[in-house]
């Protein structure tokens, strides 16, 4: 009878440190390359963006600019995306299992949104390069891979041969095999590819992944289980609202829809599922849709957030708000893949808010400047408070 190999679980105090903790040392070394509140004040006062790129120059970001020789938001998205790739690349390069696997997840949804643009562009007839040139780099296939997309023909055997003989390969491919076996069980035409809408089949994978990165996560145990798990639960809830948002005024908010196609595309993971889904999946208006969400004490002051409409917040910026809050929490804990993910995301966060301020300043809206939730900032309302108390 053979040993098995031992388990290297990423939740094991014991042995975290000896699997994963040059790679966990390295991306909170990279939290100290987050712009500070001094950096977003200085920016906020740039009346030009030759300003901008000269405050940027004295940050983290001087290197991905220096090559910039005018900069507008879009280039200086553009550079700060290929930034952080270039480091979640050398992150995952750094990695073993499971962490590697777990990177590997994060990378799972870029590619899902590449390959639903790329879908879109096929139907809509437009340019291949116009289109790949549109994908987020994180989410790339091989170059052969994303130029065959749409080379298929747009008919029901073309979407079919699509999947088989290019998307099967993918990482996402079994996403898109449970969406087209769920669809093929609800007795659906065969070319379901082309009759539903885009958004929707985009929905279903991304619930799918949720669905499938919580389980890994699960399956990792300890402070990963713990914290990473209640990331995706919060993340799986703002897809279920904005879902049932999102659906008002469209043919998903008919009765007859709402129990079967909308409720279907809500991920089976988060504080809301099961029976905050099944209440929502009743839903028909706003007014329903917040009598529900005041049941959950978390989203209750959310809702709050947009049915007020003050400070010209929408639904959005409160998300946003909560999800920089949790984000920032994942980095306090020791010995757990979550800042991996938090990192990613709080970068992610970051490059809004100099695209929203660039655009600001470009657009002579000044007086909307300050519109962003700045990252790690000690001026934020969840912090705010305890600084006052320190300093008592």
């Amino acid at each position: 009878m053979t040993t098995p190999a031992p388990k290297s679980a990423a939740g094991n105090l014991a042995t975290f440190n000896i699997l994963h903790g040059f790679p966990e040392a390295l991306v909170r070394g990279m939290r100290s390359s987050f712009l500070v509140d001094a950096d977003y004040h200085h920016l906020t006062q740039c009346e030009t963006l030759d300003d901008v790129r000269l405050n940027l120059s004295e940050t983290d970001y001087m290197e991905a600019l220096e090559d910039m020789n005018t900069l507008i938001p879009t280039g200086l998205q553009k550079a700060a995306v290929e930034k952080l790739v270039t480091e979640v690349k050398y992150l995952r390069t750094q990695a073993i299992e499971p962490l590697s696997t777990f990177i590997d997840f994060i990378t799972y949804e870029y590619m899902i949104e590449n390959v639903m643009l790329l879908l879109k562009g096929t139907l809509s007839g437009r340019d291949i390069n116009e289109l790949i040139a549109q994908c987020h780099p994180l989410g790339m296939f091989k170059e052969s891979t994303m130029r065959s997309i749409p080379t298929f023909e747009s008919t029901p055997r073309g979407y079919q041969d699509l999947y088989q003989t290019v998307l099967v390969d993918t990482p996402v491919g079994p996403y898109f095999a449970q969406f087209l076996q769920e669809s093929s069980d609800r007795s659906e035409v065969s070319n379901v590819l082309e009759e539903v809408e885009i958004e929707i089949i985009k929905s279903s994978l991304i619930k799918y992944w949720i669905e499938d990165f919580a389980k890994f996560v699960d399956s990792l145990g300890g402070e990963t289980a713990v914290i990473m798990g209640d990331l995706l639960k919060v993340r799986a809830d703002t897809n279920a609202i904005n879902i049932t948002l999102n659906s008002f005024g469209t043919p998903l908010n008919e009765p007859a829809m709402r129990a079967s196609d909308r409720k279907r595309l809500y991920p089976a993971v988060g504080h809301l599922y099961p029976a905050g889904t099944s209440m929502l999946a009743d839903v028909g208006d706003e007014d329903e849709l917040g009598r529900v969400l005041e049941l959950f004490p978390m989203y209750s002051s959310i809702w709050n957030v947009h049915s007020a409409g003050s400070d010209g917040k929408s639904i959005d910026d409160a998300f946003y708000e909560r999800d920089v809050q949790m984000l920032e929490l994942a980095f306090e804990g020791q010995m757990h893949c979550a800042p991996f993910y938090a990192y990613v995301k709080l970068k992610e966060q970051e490059i809004r808010n100099l695209v929203w301020i660039s655009e600001c300043i470009l657009q002579q809206q000044k007086e909307e400047i300050h519109k962003f939730v700045p990252v790690f900032s000690f001026n934020a309302p969840w912090r705010a408070g305890s600084n006052k108390n320190s300093r008592r």
